[in-house]
């Protein structure tokens, strides 16, 4: 479907609003977004769904970029408006996000599949249902004894920060070779 299907694609990347967690792990969703905002040449306006939103063309497409303005777990009530909005399939509905459960600076693209705990995940598919598409940005998991909770609402690690930069670029790359070859090609390419 995902291939053939010619109207806008919604790329949703999950964080948190505020500065405060302007740089923290669970907010690597807003950081690729936002680098695609600027490949596109476009701003993030609010929007009456309770999203930032920014529309452009992205690897021949047409493309809604959104980062919700609900806290993380609250996501499912925006990516839904929106949804409805552009009139979107829950198949080109991408959401960009951290992920515990893969090494830090790894990425897994898919379709479908369960939400891992992941409580942005939780509140998207229990609105639009599982078959939408993820770009899983690992992060690794808490050194020793940490909770999870404290884990991704802190910032990136000095060592993370060198390598950053370059995974927000790749997850971008990541994200417009889904759009511009699908699935299976952009697996091919970034599940390393």
């Amino acid at each position: 479907m995902a291939e053939d299907y010619e109207g806008p694609w919604l790329v949703v990347g999950l964080g948190n609003p505020g500065e405060q967690y302007a740089r923290n792990r669970h907010n690597i969703g807003f950081m690729v977004v936002d680098l695609l905002a600027q490949r596109m040449g476009a701003r993030f306006k609010a929007h009456k769904s309770r999203a930032q939103v920014a529309e452009g063309r992205l690897a021949g497409r047409r493309v809604v970029l959104a980062k919700p303005m609900s806290f993380m777990n609250l996501s499912g009530g925006p990516v839904t408006a929106l949804r409805d909005f552009y009139k979107v399939p829950a198949a080109a509905v991408v959401a960009v996000h951290d992920e515990l459960d893969i090494d830090y600076a790894t990425l897994r693209l898919k379709l479908g599949g369960g939400d891992n705990g992941h409580n942005g995940l939780k509140s998207i598919t229990k609105s639009l249902g599982p078959e939408y598409h993820r770009v899983r940005c690992g992060i690794g998991r808490p050194p020793g004894r940490m909770e999870v909770a404290d884990f991704v609402l802190k910032d990136f690690s000095s060592t993370e920060r060198k390598e950053l930069e370059w995974f927000v670029d790749r997850s971008a790359d990541a994200v417009e070779a889904l759009l511009s070859e699908g699935l299976e090609r952009a697996q091919g390419t970034y599940n390393s």
